[in-house]
Parts: structure tokens; sequence; C-alpha cells
């Protein structure tokens, strides 16, 4: 009989889960043992950057990528970045070690009790095999859970399973395939179709499930048939329409009134691949104007029923695209956009404007920026000019620590495209250890650290709330040169705009981290 560790193995192998993120504990070291030679085992310094790289990985590669954590205490320290995952619909599995069955009931170190409860808040599906010949069915579960809700999935295994006996059903699950379609039936469409085609002043909301989706594209196309404005969803994670295209009114503000605001005068407003909607800022109104009619299209049906307006259709992204492209007529390509002049700083503390519009002329149009740096988004959106798909990758749920160790995932499933982290200073000690993991990789990373000694988007909300005398807003005295240096990243200081201008010229052999003195700015 093959053991359990030979059958999973095998499985991970046919559904191209070889690429392991992990931070291993002595609960996870069997499930390691006799690893085939075409896994790659990447190894993080700390949970959340594990979480993280994985998270970048499988975004930047549209799979499901498997990450390998401790019990209790590392599946803990990971739900932090986790939330980012979940809000992206990251398909990460998360298989995790536990300590043997007899020992889990009376909570020996290292046993994590109630495995599955720990999780269950945010993953889609979480589970622990109430037997070791079980496992080969669970792991593959958690796969196609994975798979299918585009959720990350759990699995809490203990480690004396590994090396059982697999039993004489497990390698029924090796040859197992699981697919989704979801293609509107003939009255949805023509329904549908007849709405979209009907409206006067129809207006578009894409969200990052648009670019997920390998639609980026398809979208540009529909919006030119629409003829109205397009917006990219609040609290955006990926930019699904490019942002200097003549259609493009940027990113609806995440609060109730003003998202409510735009859209008057829109007597369709048509939402594709977004929630509707992920508000911030609670800035109470009316969900919609009078006499606006909204129709979100999903493959998330968690948010499809959770939405507080309009009407919802779950279905295949790109199967409603196409139905729409066929439905409407054909329009003339819009004339090209524009490029601000940026504004600027004092001293040698460059406006982040200065900063991004200096990566926007010298690095190449394909380039792909994993963002974390709260404080300068309205500052990104007036200078930046993306017009690729796959050129834009933010924390989803706003959880810090992010950018970092997605950068550097997003660099491992892309190696010949050009890849920036832009990240705060702030930001940047959540996931600072990913460097290390950059160092050991090679990978040609450019990290553009904004330092401006305080944390910029907390300060904006300390005026919101009304409570500026704050503590916990500063953080000076960090050197993110040496920092880097010391987990074997090249670092620079660019203390001017040729300084840096200069710096990013030079294409990386390997990581490199330019830090650079910003004025302090706010998100909007």
């Amino acid at each position: 009989m093959p053991s359990v560790r030979r059958v999973c193995h095998e499985f991970l192998q046919r559904q191209e889960l070889t690429t392991v993120f992990g931070n291993p504990g002595s609960n996870e070291l069997p499930f390691l043992a006799e690893l085939p030679e075409d896994f790659r085992y990447v190894l993080g310094l700390h949970e959340g950057a594990v979480v993280g790289m994985a998270d970048g990985y499988a975004q930047a590669t549209g799979r499901p990528v498997l990450v390998n954590l401790h019990a209790a205490s590392g599946s803990g320290n990971a739900m932090g970045a986790l939330t980012n995952a979940v809000a992206s619909r990251t398909p990460l599995v998360v298989v995790a070690g536990q300590q043997v069955r007899p020992a889990i009931g009376p909570e020996a170190n290292l046993a994590n009790v109630d495995s599955p409860s720990l999780m269950k808040p945010l993953v889609g599906w979480a589970a622990e095999p109430a037997c070791a010949q079980d496992v080969p069915r669970a792991l593959a579960q958690a796969v196609f859970e994975a798979r299918l809700q585009r959720r990350p999935t759990y699995l809490s295994v203990p480690y004396d399973d590994w090396a059982a006996d697999a039993g004489e059903n497990a390698s029924a699950v090796l040859d197992r395939q699981v697919q989704r379609a979801g293609v509107p039936g003939a009255d949805q469409g023509r329904s549908l179709a007849e709405a979209v085609a009907a409206a006067r002043n129809p207006a578009l909301v894409l969200g990052g499930d648009i670019d997920s989706a390998g639609l980026f594209d398809d979208a540009v196309r529909l919006a030119e048939r629409l003829g109205g404005p397009v917006w990219a969803a609040p609290s955006l994670f990926r930019l699904p329409f490019p942002n200097r295209h003549p259609q493009f009114h940027g990113v609806l503000p995440a609060g109730i009134e003003p998202v409510s605001r735009a859209f008057e005068g829109h007597d369709l407003v048509l939402v594709l691949g977004a929630p509707v909607f992920r508000y911030h800022e609670y800035l109470p109104g009316r969900y919609l104007p009078e006499g606006t009619r909204l129709i979100q299209i999903t493959e998330d049906a968690s948010a499809a029923a959770r939405a507080p307006m309009g009407e919802a259709l779950v279905a295949d992204l790109a199967a409603v695209i196409d139905l729409l492209l066929k439905a409407l007529d054909a329009a003339k390509e819009p004339a090209g956009g524009f490029r601000p002049a940026p504004a600027t700083g004092q001293g040698t503390r460059l406006h982040p404007e200065e900063v991004f519009a200096s990566l926007r002329d010298e690095l190449p149009g394909d380039t792909a920026y994993v963002v974390e740096s709260t404080s300068t988004n309205s500052s990104w959106w007036r200078q930046m000019d993306l017009r690729r798909p796959g050129s834009y990758y933010f924390p989803a749920a706003g959880g810090l620590g992010f950018g970092l160790p997605g950068a550097v995932g997003v660099a491992m499933a892309q190696p010949d495209r050009p890849v920036v982290g832009v990240i705060g200073d702030g930001s940047a000690n959540y996931g600072i250890t990913a460097l290390w993991t950059a160092a050991r990789q090679r990978l040609p990373l450019t990290v553009v650290l904004l330092r401006n000694g305080t944390y910029g988007a907390l300060r904006w909300f300390s005026g919101l709330l009304g409570v500026p005398d704050a503590p916990g807003m500063d953080i000076p005295g960090l050197d993110f040169t040496r920092i880097a240096e010391g987990y074997g990243v090249h670092a620079e200081h660019a203390e001017s705009v040729d300084e840096l201008r200069a710096v990013l010229s030079r294409r990386p052999e390997g990581p490199r981290l330019i830090q650079v003195d910003t004025a302090l700015t706010t998100p909007s």
C-alpha cells in the first residue's frame, strides 16, 4: 500500500501544485519528507510574509497555490495576511501540521485543539480529516474548493497521518477533475442584453475580478461599445481598465453617499466582477439615485447574496461580456488620455507624484506594480499610465503586510516581466522579511520605498475622526537601505528626481531597494 504522503504528493503533482510557500514547524516535517524533485519549497521567515508571497504568486499565475503553515501559532500569524487573500478571492490551499490525535484532547504543546474553527471565519472551507485514510480525499477537496470558490481553504493534518497506509481507495483521487461553468440561460441572457441595450445613459463599474479572470482587454471592448463612463469599484485590488483611457473616471470613492452621487443621471449601472460595494469610510446616504437601476454580474455567489441593493446574476464573466459584445453595436475607439504635470516636493523630500512620474517614464510599459502606500493613492492615479493586464496589485482587504511579500510572489510568477513594489515605510515593516526570500530567489525585483516617517493614511483618518492628538503616528529613524542590505538586497537612497530616474534606468539583475524621502500626502 502506498503511504498517505506518497498519494498526496502525486495528487499535488497532477494538479500542478508543486510550488510550496511555507514556514515549517515540527508538525510539518513529515509532510515534507521525501518531497519529489520537481517540488519547489519557497521559505518565508514569517507566516504573514509566506501568505503574502503565495497570494501574489497565485494572483499572477491565476492558479491555486499550496501554503505550508505550522499548527495554531503559525496559522494564527498568517490570518492577517489571509484577510487580503479572501477579499481578492485568491485560491490558496493552506495545509497545516497538527499534533498526533491522542495528543490533541489533552492539549499537548503544538496541538491545535479545534483547528477548523480557528480559520473558518476567513477561509471558504476548513477541515481536519477524521482518520489518516481520509487525508488524500480531504486534500483533493481543499484544492477543488479553492479552485471553485476562488477563496483560501485550510486543511489540518495530524503529522503521523502522512506515513500511514493510504488504503486501497486512496488512489481514486489521482485522476479527479472538477470544473465549473456558468453561462447565462437563454432568458437570462436575453433579459440582460435588452436591459443594457435599452439604457439611455449607462455607466460601467468594473472590479478586480475582471483582471483576475484575464478579461482586461474584453472589458475595454465592452466599454467602448457602451460609450459611457467607466469606474473601477471601490477598494480596488486589481486594475480592470486602462487608467488613462478617455472613458475612465477613476476609482469610485469608498462611501455610500459619494458613490450614489457619482451615479446621478445614469439610468443603468452595470457592475462586472465586483461586490456591491466594498465601502470604507462611513458616509451615509441613499444607495442609488432615484431612477437608477443597478445590475451586478459576478462569479461570487456570496457577494451577490449580501449586496444591499440592485439585481444580481451569478455567472461566468467571460460568457456575459461575450454575450453583451454580440448584442451591442460597434463603437469607434476613443482618443488617447493625458499626463498631468507632477506636483513638486521641498528640498530632498520629493512629492510622491514626482516619484510616480519617474516610474511611468523610466520603466517599461508592461511593468507590474504591487502597491502598498495608502497615503499616496491620489498621487498614484494622477501620474501612472497603466495599459496592460496584471499591471496593478493592492492589498484587497486593506491589511498591511501584503506589499513586499506580494511583490516577491508576483516576481516569482512572472520572471520575464518587470515587477516593482511601491511600498510605504509604515507598511514595509509588516512584511520586511520577504526581502530575504527575494535575495535567496535572486529575483530581478525593484522595491521603491517611500519614506515619510509617519503613518500617512492614519494621520488622514485622525483628521476625519477628530482625534488629531492620537499617539503612535510617527516612525522616525528607520533606514531601509541598511535593513535591506542586512537581508542581502542591494539598496540605494535617491535624494532627487534626477538620481531616482538614473537608478530606475538601470535594469536590475537581482533584487534592489530604492529609498526615497517623500512629502506627506493624503489618500484623496
